[in-house]
């Protein structure tokens, strides 16, 4: 069957349709309207331009279905873009009305009597990223943008080192990659400005990076990952606007992490646990110290009589300032999490990542009318307040290298410091996540405990499968994997022997399972380790999408791509 692709050229092509990327095509389509009054007034040159040729594309079925974040609101982006955000229509549960810091041991809670500067939510909003990013559609729809659902970028097109747009994936493949009576090859999308808006660990920036190197020079990209879950509550038992953040129990000491409740309207509780993907215990399980979380007799407390309804998960980039990518190339923009726009000592993002959409849409406004270089990004991102507020919390994460207390030591004098810390020469070196996890043998010893699967009750507590049923995801079984793993070899020898297999246990949403060999199948050896007797199986209809295992696996063998035909979870209001 030939394979021919459609062509469509426009002006600005925004890849993923978070608030980074509808930020900034609202912020485009503005800047396009101010020209186009200018033109007719006679003030500026012409030609007028169209927001029609402004476009946003979603991987998911539709827009809004894979955005999941805490969510407490900084409002700061919103009111430079919409001023009134909230008379406009913007879907926020409550503002902040309480704020507490809890302390957790294994039984007790102690409430901090002060809140750390940065966890200080007063004029702050509980929020539902879900809702806000539907709500953020509409209003780039309204102003003639195309959004587009159900078009996952695959690949960059190039023309030399100039990125001149991406191919979509194609829709109607099966499994082993051919094609099915549905079938329709996607089309190339050829823009005069790529703005890579995909999330962290995004598909199509990591091609880029691998091409252009923009990471040389930075602290590696290091990234935790977020569980959550909504708990539906009775009728009138829990006032919206409380926050609630912890630190302490379940992790141990060595592990970074914490926990927070949110309380939403309609009497929902948002309760969620946060771990860091540089953990060093391979046999750690990160959804396991979750429902963990939920047993502490506070938390408890809070949920009982309540009815848990949604799940879902999402890796977070905590590198900060350090770590963030050269955030332009020819033809092509980085914005959001793709650029490490995330401020982990305050836990939030939104705002960060909607400013960056923003100051890129300026940027593409310059090149698309006069073509200014695309390098004036940086220069804009240096002299706003985006710059000011990472570089404050510059070495918050590396100070936790040696743990919880040194790294809450370190976030002290970082406030004292103006964000230096520890950091003797301004900057705290980092180092990729799963280069800190360490072999059985060297955590454990020779004493490995054997794995003993966790028991839930499905009340308080559930497996990895009743929250995978809850998050809504959904993937056509007869279509390809869109989890590659260079050597399935590794991990029935090496990985076995060496780590006992730890994707089994970071994966949220138990898609990778290690099942005995089938009988008859000839023994494996690989770089001198023997045959484990186990074979990965992926259970790729599992995953919703966190990218815990393309970021975690001690071999970096494992490549998520965008899934065919717009598969994945559903995050309502989350």
């Amino acid at each position: 069957m030939p394979r021919e692709r459609d062509v469509l050229e426009v002006d600005v092509l925004f890849v993923g349709a978070g608030p980074a990327s509808l930020g900034g095509a609202i912020r485009l389509a503005q800047l396009y309207r101010e020209h186009n009054a200018a033109v007719k007034a006679g003030t500026v040159p012409g030609p007028e331009l169209s927001t029609e040729n402004i476009l946003v594309i979603e991987k998911a079925k539709n827009v809004g279905d894979h955005a999941i974040s805490g969510a407490v609101l900084d409002p700061r982006s919103m009111a430079e873009l919409f001023g009134d955000f909230l008379a406009a229509g913007c879907p926020v549960e409550s503002v902040v009305t309480s704020d507490e810091f809890w302390l957790l041991s294994k039984s007790e809670r102690v409430k901090a009597p002060l809140l750390p500067p940065p966890m200080n939510n007063r004029g702050k909003y509980v929020a539902s990223l879900n809702k806000i990013v539907k709500w953020l559609s509409a209003q780039a729809e309204a102003l003639g943008i195309q959004v587009f659902p159900e078009t996952p970028g695959q690949e960059l097109l190039y023309d030399g080192d100039r990125v001149i747009g991406v191919r979509t994936g194609d829709k109607g493949v099966d499994r082993d990659g051919n094609p099915k009576p549905n079938y329709e090859p996607g089309p190339d999308l050829h823009a005069k400005v790529t703005v890579l808006g995909e999330g962290p660990r995004g598909t199509l920036a990591k091609q880029l990076d691998r091409k252009l190197d923009l990471c040389a020079g930075k602290n590696p990209q290091v990234y935790a990952l977020g569980i959550k879950e909504l708990w539906q509550m009775p009728k009138g038992t829990v006032a919206a606007g409380q926050v609630i953040h912890t630190l302490g129990f379940p992790l141990a000491p060595e592990t970074f992490g914490g926990g927070f409740i949110y309380s939403m309207a309609d009497d929902i509780w948002d309760v969620g646990y946060v771990v860091g993907l540089d953990y060093r215990n391979p046999l750690l399980e990160p959804h396991a110290e979750f429902q963990r979380f939920k047993e502490h007799p506070a938390v408890a407390a809070l949920l009982r009589d309540g009815q848990m309804f949604r799940y879902g998960a999402k890796a977070i980039p905590e590198g900060g300032w350090w770590s963030i990518p050269r955030p332009y190339a020819d033809g092509v923009l980085l914005i959001g999490d793709t650029a490490s726009m995330l401020n982990s000592m305050r836990l939030k993002g939104i705002h960060l990542a909607l400013k960056s959409g923003m100051l890129a849409a300026e940027t593409c406004f310059d090149a698309v009318r006069a073509g200014s270089p695309l390098s004036s990004y940086w220069d804009r991102i240096n002299a706003s307040w985006i710059r000011n507020e990472l570089y404050s919390a510059r070495n918050f994460h590396q100070g936790f290298k040696r743990g919880r207390v040194t790294g809450v030591i370190n976030a002290a004098l970082g406030q004292i410091t103006g964000g230096r810390g520890f950091g003797i020469y301004d900057r705290l070196p980092g180092e990729a996540g799963y280069e800190r996890m360490e072999k059985l043998v060297d955590y454990f010893g020779r004493n490995v405990p054997g794995f003993e699967r966790p028991r839930y009750d499905g009340k308080l507590t559930f497996g990895k499968l009743d929250d995978v049923f809850r998050s809504g995801t959904k993937h056509d079984e007869n279509s390809p994997c869109h989890l590659h793993v260079a050597d399935t070899d590794i991990c029935a020898t090496r990985c076995a022997h060496e780590f006992g297999n730890p994707c089994q246990y970071f994966c949220p949403a138990a898609v990778y399972e290690m099942v005995p060999a089938a009988l008859g199948s000839p023994a494996i050896q690989k770089d001198g380790f023997a045959d484990s007797g186990k074979r990965l199986q992926i259970n790729f209809a599992n995953c919703v999408h966190c990218k815990t295992c393309d970021i975690m696996d001690p071999y970096q063998i494992i490549d998520w791509v965008p899934p065919e035909g717009g598969g994945g979870p559903v995050y309502t209001g989350l």
